[in-house]
This record gives structure tokens, sequence and C-alpha cells, in this order.
């Protein structure tokens, strides 16, 4: 029984620390390090500037600014749904001031699902899948959150939060309104 325990104190550990490793570059040439973050809850997103989601750029900017003592978002530009992320990294970082004024960190353009996916969207999946594993599917609303868990990527603007100690705590449809209770509700 102690086995288990240290192993599962362990695990946390470990997948905690192992966010805080991510660095990648941003739209502006610069580096996001994710150690930076510690001690603040972390939005990711995966973004696009031409599909029917790209509005939430506005409500994320929203969140940032009422949460930003406690709360840092970083987007992710991807190409991977429908062209929809077609621009050069310093037109997506131009087209995200201009059209929403966003002043959150973004990071240059990314693939966020399949072979060639980036080493954190790989992570953020690992760990959504760690969290399915967790959910007892023994109502329908359990089975299909546990369902989407499993394949948490499906379309731009999926949102992943990760906690003050880099711990993947809740995954969000691309379809949740970044000012939604569902996610407030974690930093309130």
């Amino acid at each position: 029984m102690k086995t288990f325990i240290l192993a599962s104190l362990l695990s946390v550990l470990l997948s905690g620390a192992a966010f805080y490793e991510f660095k990648v570059p941003s739209l502006d040439g610069k580096e996001i390090d994710f150690a930076k973050f510690k001690g603040k809850k972390v939005l990711v997103v995966n973004t696009a500037s031409k599909c029917g989601n790209t509005p939430q750029y506005a409500d994320l900017q929203k969140l940032y600014d009422k949460y930003k003592n406690k709360l840092v978002i970083v987007g992710f530009p991807a190409n991977n749904f429908g062209q929809q992320e077609p621009g050069t990294n310093e037109e997506i970082g131009e087209f995200c001031k201009k059209n929403y004024g966003v002043t959150f960190p973004m990071a240059e353009k990314v693939s966020v699902k399949g072979d060639d996916i980036h080493p954190l969207f790989k992570w953020l999946v690992e760990q959504s899948n760690e969290m399915a594993k967790k959910i007892p599917g023994d109502n329908t609303k359990d089975i299909l959150y546990k369902r989407f868990l499993q394949d948490p990527v499906q379309w731009n603007f999926t949102k992943f939060l990760v906690d003050e100690n880099g711990n993947l705590v809740a995954v969000f449809h691309n379809k949740v309104n970044p000012m939604s209770e569902e996610i407030t509700k974690f930093l309130n």
C-alpha cells in the first residue's frame, strides 16, 4: 500500500514538473518559458484566425485581463483543422492584436494533432487521457466527458487548464466560452 501511495504521489509531482520544462518560441521570436508560470494557473488554447470560434480571442483577452494576477493564457496557433490558420507567425500576431487586442502570450504556429504534434500538446493529451481513466463513467454526462478527454483536441480553441503546480486539472471543449462559469469557477 505504501508503494502505491508513493508511486501515485511521485507520478503527480513528476507530471507537474514536466509542464514547467516546456519552452516554446513566441510569435514575436522570443521564448515562452513555462517555468516562469509556477504559482499561476495556465490556460493553453489552440487557436486559429479563420475559424467560427475565432471571436473567442476577445473573451480570452477579457479572461486574461480579469485574472492576470493568477492566470496566464498561452495561445498556440495551429493549422490542423480546415486550413484555418494559413498565415505566417507575423501575420497571426498582427491579426490578433489588430482585431482582438491580444496581449497574452502567443506561441508560434504548431501542430496540435497527428504525427507532428507539438510535445506540449502531446503531454496535454496524455494528461487528459489519464484524467479520463479516473472518471467512473456511470452516467451519460460522465461517459461523454470521458470520451472527450480521450481525444480532446477535436477542433480549434480547445482549452487545457493547468493548476499552479503544473498539473492538468480541466479540459474544455472548443465551444466553451472562455468567460463561462465552467472556466471561471477554477479562478474565483
